[in-house]
């Protein structure tokens, strides 16, 4: 009987691999635990590549996101006994501010403090913006399993909100979103430009009201960075 010679994978293929785990949100010492082989990559190069480009060398500097990435280690737990601490539950932080200001680079910095602290991290980002569109009934989405998506995953950067044109659709799927995850106290960091009382004109009182309970508010100095970056 012929038997095959065990297979190895090449450097491209790692790395659609770790491209594949980043999508899914799958930790790969998780994966690696399951063979013998050490892991082909590290947890921090499997969540720099689910980032966007412009967000994978971001650090978090702010006092305030920092104290949030301590407390939401803090609150981590592990799923069994020797494994790897999760992200499970803890506080959001409401980040607002011009446009520019650096919400969003310190958003991406906390998810990359979180890993290099060593825990696992399931998470999601996406914009408000692009959060609706997914959500708009069509024949080839189920926006139930959507919405069901972002408002489990352990955590989550919504990104912009309020930067959408508001309606009855857009304060509806908000709501349903943000009561989830403060009823079951899943860590979020939400970026915006609004002031409170503009966010409550824009998405009622249901809505900002469990902002106000479930999130600290991190102001932002009044100064667009990318405009000075790109006058630097």
């Amino acid at each position: 009987m012929r038997t095959r010679e065990p297979q190895t994978l090449g450097e491209g293929a790692l790395d659609r691999v770790a491209r594949i785990l980043a999508a899914r949100r799958i930790d790969p010492a998780a994966v690696a635990a399951l063979s013998d082989e050490p892991a082909p990559y590290s947890a921090m190069e499997a969540v720099s590549a689910g980032m966007p480009p412009r967000y994978r060398g971001a650090v978090a500097e702010h006092p305030q996101v920092l104290a949030w990435v301590r407390e939401v280690a803090r609150q981590a737990v592990a799923p069994s006994i020797g494994a790897r601490r999760q992200v499970a539950t803890g506080p959001s932080l409401l980040m607002a501010g011009v446009v520019g200001a650096g919400k969003t680079h310190e958003a991406y910095g906390a998810v990359t403090a979180l890993v290099q602290a060593g825990l696992g991290v399931r998470w999601r980002a996406t914009t408000a913006a692009d959060l609706y569109a997914e959500l708009r009934p069509s024949s080839d989405t189920d926006a139930e399993r959507v919405l069901a998506t972002y408002s489990r995953v352990p955590l989550l950067i919504l990104d912009d909100l309020g930067a959408a044109k508001t309606s009855e659709f857009v304060e509806e799927q908000t709501y349903r979103l943000i009561n989830r995850r403060y009823n079951h106290m899943l860590p979020t960091l939400i970026t915006t430009n609004l002031r409170i009382r503009d966010l409550r004109a824009y998405l009622g009182d249901r809505v900002t009201s469990r902002l106000a309970q479930m999130t600290t508010r991190v102001e932002f100095e009044p100064v667009d960075r990318r405009r000075f970056q790109r006058a630097a």
